[in-house]
Formats: structure tokens, sequence, C-alpha cells
């Protein structure tokens, strides 16, 4: 639009962020809180998930910013780093430096609910938002998975396919998948019974247990150049790492509030 670019990637993350303080802050005034104190934290933490998610990204990928410009053509350029609107966002990331920067916002001083109930609060809207941001990498032709004629198969041009399956012209939508996966998961977290029985603190450490469980199968559909280890992906480790984390934290709460009950 003259000299101005519109990038959809980042217009859809930034929808997904405002959808998310939709539904938080209604969630959050629910659980007894003020809805200034969301707000207030939204300016530390947006910032901290955009640069966390960042972060990841490159630091698992090192080789697009960091390596020999000579033999890479246009990989290994630092400045490419920042370049967000490419693609290129870790969830882990944003969610480890969020949930950090919001644990020393509520350390600061007494709110009107506490740190626990603040993270459940904001878990599903928080899904709905990464539903809402994956649909952007439709527009960056990314992040699809091998090839398949499903009706609901994605078409993937030409120069956007890698090396190995140039011949096929529709792909698996893994960013799709995923998307609807965050939206279903959004809702059991908001309506299934089980969950309001749940400990503080319990319902976030689900979403990140239940995201990490649709993660995995995702990843495994992904052909995206990746990282491996063991002949794993690497997005896989960390999704399996943290599905298990949390179902422990969850159990380990759970034990906790009945043991000091009895």
């Amino acid at each position: 639009m003259g000299p101005l670019t519109v990038h959809f990637y980042a217009l859809f993350i930034l929808l997904g962020i405002v959808v998310a303080l939709k539904i938080g802050a209604g969630r959050y005034r629910a659980a007894g809180g003020l809805s200034s104190e969301l707000f207030d934290l939204a300016i530390y933490v947006i910032p901290a998930g955009i640069i966390g998610g960042r972060l990841y990204h490159v630091i698992t990928t090192p080789e697009l910013y960091f390596g020999d410009q000579s033999t890479q053509g246009s990989h290994g350029d630092f400045a490419n780093a920042f370049k967000i609107w490419e693609g290129g966002m870790g969830i882990w990331g944003a969610v480890a430096l969020g949930v950090l920067t919001a644990f020393v916002f509520y350390r600061k001083r007494p709110r009107s609910v506490d740190f626990a109930t603040a993270l459940d609060a904001l878990a599903p809207g928080i899904l709905v938002a990464q539903a809402i941001g994956r649909l952007g990498n439709w527009f960056n032709a990314e992040l699809f998975g091998g090839p398949t004629t499903v009706p609901w198969a994605l078409s993937i041009p030409s120069n956007k396919r890698p090396g190995g399956y140039e011949s096929f012209s529709t792909f698996h939508p893994t960013f799709l998948y995923e998307s609807l996966w965050c939206l279903l998961v959004a809702l059991i977290l908001v309506k299934a019974p089980l969950i309001k029985v749940l400990k503080p603190g319990s319902i976030f450490l689900a979403y990140v247990a239940s995201y990490s469980l649709g993660r995995i199968w995702i990843e495994a559909l992904r052909i995206d150049s990746a990282h491996h280890i063991f002949g794993i992906r690497l997005n896989d480790w960390v999704a399996s790492i943290s599905l298990i984390i949390s179902l422990l934290f969850i159990w380990r709460r759970q034990l906790y509030a009945d043991y000091k009950s009895d």
C-alpha cells in the first residue's frame, strides 16, 4: 500500500493477542481479579512473548542467522533474526518468557488474584491466540506436512516446496490441524467438568500438556527442515518433555492439595 507493506503473518499474531486479552479479561474478572491488572500485565508479557518466541526460533535454527553467508546465500544473515513477519516464532519460547515475566509481575506487589489463578484465567485465551496466529502460516506458505490429495489439501507454489517434493503440488496443512487442535483444547479447558475441580494453576498446566500432546503428532507430519536428536525432531523432544513435566506438576498439585485437606 504505497510505502507501507502489510504482513498478514504479523496481523494474525496481533489479532490473536487482541482476542486473547478479550477472553482473558472476562475470565480474570470472573476469578475475582481487576481487569486493569491484566492490561498492566499485558504491557510486559506481550513483548516478552514475542521476544521469547523469536529467541527460541533463532537459537534452535542458528544456521539461518549465524552461518557463512558466502556459502549459504541469504542464510546466515543476523539481520534476518529481526524479521518476524517472515515467520519463525517458537511457542515454547513465547510461553516460557511470558510466564517468567508474569511471575515477576505478580511478585512485585500483591494483586487481586494470585499468580496461579491468573495463569488459569489466561490459558484458554492463549490457545485461541495460537489458533489465530497459526493461520498466518498460510500466507507465508510454510509449516505444512507431507504430500496428500485429501479434499482439504493445501496447494503450495513450486518455489516454496522443500527439496525432494518438487513434483508434488498439494500437502497436509499442519498449521490448520494445530489451529483446530488449539480451539478444541480451549473448549475443553472452559467446559470440561473435571477441569473445574483442579487446583489453581492446573488449568494452565493442562493447557501445556494438551497442546504438547497435539504438537507431538502434528510435528510428525511436518516436512520442513528441522534439527533431529536420535532421529526425532527437536520440537517433538520439547513437546514430549513439556507433556511429562506438566502432567507431573498437575499430579503433584492435586496430591499436595489432598494431603493438606486431610
